[in-house]
């Protein structure tokens, strides 16, 4: 007797799947609290942004479930032909995105993206010049407690300190130049995380050529004003460029590695898979395709000038009630304030704690020959990325350097900051997050 098989009018249907708030209510609560804080304070952190609902949508998404390992074309599992076409599209954006002729998308962050690159193109103990991470450099540029420092050898060029120097706190390139002729440096890492000035990448190439060294910029903050044409592009001027995407580039967190040349690009690919990761976040990757996919549309060179123009407008109204900016002011989505020409009593992490009490969201800073230690500082670190993505132009910008400017000379007088707060909240609700 043949067996009965159920036609499709009359298969069972499975029962829809719960929502996160029925399938775990207690998470879905700290979600909500937390969308509600994005939604309802001002982000000035420099590294953060809010990414659109696609990217959202993207990262939450069925491509999590499988295994790629491997490259397009190249895999090591079964069943990746969509996965190929997601990452291609992803390199190919990328590579578009920043005129280059190699992008690996895989590297889970961007401090995976420089161990990757220090895998590809180092020996360890060799030795590369850097920024240190007390002048606005990075952990992954040769911190001590930092793979970067631990197995290779860094050396760091200096800022100007000369407060009498037109160049005060800026990078001095003679000095980079010099280290870098005496300790011929097999590297040399420019690109930081609290340097609010356009970098001179054709100077560090210059450098680089005559001391025989490959250059690499880490963009990872600037990625965004590069590719919007707000920053001047590291290419063709260095080596290999390394980023995050989810700061000025306004994507998910994860990392990139770009280069124009086809042996570096070939170390690279080895080094990310198998060298430093595995099966690459293909849900990730996808949002970096459609991070790059926006970043491409002429409206995102419009983003970027726009986080310039604001970063200016807040510096310039710092200034102007009295606040000290690291080498006088910014060119690009960041700066550092000197807290002590305010109040030589006031700390960066009293000013984040006051400010985030009222609805400001900083981070406290280390300041050029700090004397405070790192989790004290002297110091704060302001970006306008996210506000620019809600739509703040300058008059928004100086209103915020007003309420800042309130909090901190209140010293975090709770009924200043219930007030702020208030005049806050009114204010988001005319800029509400991405929608």
């Amino acid at each position: 007797m043949a067996t009965q098989v159920h036609s499709s009018s009359t298969a069972p249907t499975s029962a829809p799947a719960p929502t996160l708030a029925a399938a775990d209510p207690e998470l879905w609560r700290y979600m909500q609290a937390e969308l509600e804080r994005q939604d309802s304070t001002l982000e000035l952190i420099a590294s953060e942004n809010h990414v659109s609902p696609a990217i959202l949508q993207a990262m939450g998404s069925v491509l999590t479930n499988k295994y790629a390992e491997g490259y397009p074309g190249a895999r090591y599992y079964g069943g990746c032909q969509f996965h190929d076409k997601i990452e291609q599209l992803a390199i190919d954006r990328a590579k578009q995105l920043f005129g280059c002729k190699f992008a690996n998308v895989q590297p889970h962050s961007g401090a995976q993206a420089n161990a990757a690159t220090f895998m590809a193109l180092l020996n360890a103990g060799d030795t590369f010049a850097s920024l240190v991470l007390s002048d606005g450099g990075h952990l992954s540029h040769g911190m001590k407690i930092n793979f970067s420092g631990k197995y290779f050898k860094p050396v760091h060029y200096p800022l100007v300190y000369d407060a009498a120097h037109p160049r005060f706190e800026q990078i001095d390139y003679d000095a980079a130049r010099q280290l870098c002729l005496e300790h011929k440096p097999k590297m040399i890492l420019c690109g930081y995380s609290a340097y609010p000035r356009t970098i001179d990448f054709a100077r560090f190439r210059a450098i680089a050529d005559e001391c025989g060294a490959l250059l690499m910029a880490d963009i990872a903050h600037i990625a965004g004003l590069v590719a919007g044409g707000a920053h001047p592009s590291p290419f063709p001027h260095a080596h290999v460029v390394t980023t995050t995407t989810h700061k000025t580039l306004r994507g998910p967190r994860g990392g990139l590695i770009l280069t124009n040349d086809e042996e570096i690009a070939k170390k690279i690919d080895k080094a990310v898979f198998p060298g430093m990761q595995g099966g690459p976040l293909m849900h990730i990757i996808a949002a970096k395709a459609v991070c790059f996919g926006e970043d491409l549309k002429p409206e995102f060179k419009e983003y970027a000038k726009q986080v310039v123009v604001n970063a200016q407008a807040l510096a310039a109204a710092l200034t102007e009630k009295g606040y000290r900016l690291t080498s006088g002011g910014t060119d690009n989505h960041l700066m550092l304030v000197d807290l002590r020409a305010k109040d030589a009593n006031l700390t960066g992490a009293d000013a984040e704690k006051w400010l985030e009490a009222a609805g400001i969201i900083s981070n406290k800073n280390g300041i050029p020959n700090d004397p405070r230690p790192p989790k004290v500082t002297s110091g704060l670190r302001l970006g306008s990325p996210a506000l620019t993505t809600r739509g703040f132009k300058a008059p928004q910008m100086k209103l915020v350097a007003t309420w800042i400017d309130r909090v901190l000379t209140s010293a975090g007088d709770a009924k200043v900051a219930t007030q702020v707060r208030g005049e806050i909240l009114a204010l988001t609700k005319q800029f509400p997050l991405p929608h």
